[in-house]
């Protein structure tokens, strides 16, 4: 081979040179550079509960974690994990065999899809989804197979029956979310047995994202798949500590499921991070020992944040649509007059001084999000203030 024939080349591979620079990243920048309210990227702008920071800082100091931890996680915390998973849901896992400690929950996303995919399966995911997933099914050499939750009744549903036609002898793996970034969605026990009782019959495995498992709202319940007749033994459940104690920068998630499955994703975790983040493990680890009051008063926080962001919103114009979980609203710009949610976004730093997410990066079919613009209200209460009276004088007539 020549030198010009190597560098003719591209340098990214064919599976992932559809992905760019992620919208997060350049919504950031956006906002550093003018100086606007980041309601783009979901992350907490307050750090989680003091006394989970000095489990992490005592970690250090006693030199626990300092060195590689074991490859599955420290005992302590997949110890937690599953009991966690028995005291909420019923569900018992082995920590020894059953649980594996990921750096985040992406991580263990990529690692789920990596241990059980071959090239050419297809993974049937709900769109619009959480930009990892994409990449990470090409990364595996998977096909993806989008089934869209559509605008219905102040909310995005699943059409059971598109989910259905999705279904062939290639599919190998239904990727869900829920409760649901970015439309804030929580499925159904309906829409979530149906989904199981698919499963069963194509004898499909389901990976279920289930980092915002705390954060339900109103009349909604968090339902693991893998509560479902048939389920668990199919079933890679996926947990996070970000979401749920507001430290996102731990990098601190985790698996759980049958010690074959588990195995599988692990296969592939010990050749991408191998460990990580080991004196968070331990404080992690106390965190989920947290009684019921700390779940309740952190729903009821971020309930009252966003219903203060939603009703700014709706007296700003935008359509909102019903977040029923996580830290997101969704909303329609198109009663403003606007129907690119790219340009609107873009534009909406200098305009209002707002950064804001547009929902079609989120979209194999664009234009399906198009008109689609997601903020998040995990943010102090003064800066969603501050947000909406920016909105309103921006947009409101």
């Amino acid at each position: 081979m020549t030198s010009s024939s190597r560098s003719a080349r591209p340098p990214l591979n064919r599976r992932l040179a559809e992905f760019g620079t992620t919208i997060f990243a350049e919504m950031s920048a956006l906002a550093v550079r003018t100086g606007a309210i980041n309601l783009g990227q979901g992350f907490p702008d307050t750090d989680g509960p003091e006394e989970i920071r000095e489990a992490a800082v005592r970690a250090l100091r006693d030199g626990r974690g300092n060195q590689y931890p074991p490859g599955p996680g420290v005992p302590e915390l997949r110890t937690a994990v599953a009991a966690h998973q028995q005291r909420r849901y019923g569900l018992t896992y082995d920590p020894d065999t059953e649980v594996l400690v990921t750096a985040g929950a992406t991580e263990a996303i990529a690692a789920a899809l990596l241990g059980l995919l071959e090239p050419g399966d297809e993974v049937i995911a709900l769109e619009p989804y959480y930009d990892s997933y994409a990449a990470c099914i090409a990364m595996a050499g998977g096909t993806r197979v989008p089934v869209t939750l559509r605008p219905h009744e102040q909310s995005f549903r699943l059409d059971l029956d598109e989910l259905r036609d999705a279904v062939t002898d290639r599919t190998r793996l239904l990727l869900v979310n829920t409760p649901h970034n970015p439309t804030g969605t929580v499925l159904t026990r309906e829409e979530l047995t149906a989904i199981a009782e698919l499963a069963v019959e194509r004898d499909l495995l389901v990976v279920t994202d289930e980092v915002y498992e705390h954060l339900v709202f109103d009349e909604a319940e968090h339902l693991p798949l893998a509560t479902l007749p048939g389920m668990r033994e199919r079933t890679v459940t996926i947990g996070s500590a970000g979401k749920s104690f507001s430290f996102t920068g731990w990098k601190v998630g985790w698996v759980t499921s049958t010690p074959e499955l588990v195995s599988a994703v692990r296969s592939a975790k010990q050749f991408l991070t191998y460990v990580a983040s080991g004196p968070f493990q331990y404080a992690v680890a106390e965190a989920l020992a947290l009684p019921d009051t700390y779940f309740e008063e952190f729903r009821a926080d971020m309930l009252a944040k966003r219903d203060l962001l939603a009703s700014g919103l709706s007296d700003a114009g935008f359509e909102v649509f019903r977040t029923a979980g996580t830290y997101f609203i969704t909303t329609d710009i198109r009663p403003l007059g606007e129907s690119d949610g790219f340009a609107f976004c873009r534009a909406l730093p200098e305009r209002a001084g707002v950064v804001a997410i547009p929902n079609a990066v989120f979209y194999d079919h664009r234009e399906a999000g198009a008109p689609f613009v997601r903020f998040a209200f995990c943010k102090r209460t003064e800066v969603l203030a501050d947000a909406t009276q920016r909105l309103r004088k921006a947009f409101a007539h």
